[in-house]
């Protein structure tokens, strides 16, 4: 899980949102999912908590499970993630194009 972080560009590989791009919201490390940002929309009926107020539908983002996506690098192409290290920094790093991974 410790090459995934917040804010990477992921696209889905597997379900039923395969093929979309999205950017990563949370990550949840002990149930191994991630929230992101437009995939896996999920509808919830909520209802009235007093007589006033009426009922809603909610739309929020369900989690995903992190073996399902793959992290994007600047070209948009998915790519795995690889380490290196530069001046006692542990750095990300494509292994498709050897590029940094902000």
């Amino acid at each position: 899980m410790k090459k995934l972080k917040i804010g990477d560009n992921v696209k889905v590989i597997l379900g039923k949102d395969k093929g979309k791009v999205g950017t990563i919201k949370t990550i949840y490390h002990k149930k191994n999912t991630l929230i992101i940002e437009g995939i896996n929309t999920k509808i919830k009926h909520v209802k009235p908590t007093r007589k006033e107020e009426a009922g809603k539908i909610i739309t929020f983002d369900a989690p995903i499970n992190c073996s399902n996506v793959m992290v994007c690098d600047e070209s948009g192409k998915t790519t795995r993630v690889g380490f290196t290290v530069q001046e006692n920094k542990k750095l990300r790093i494509s292994t498709k194009t050897k590029n940094l991974i902000s």
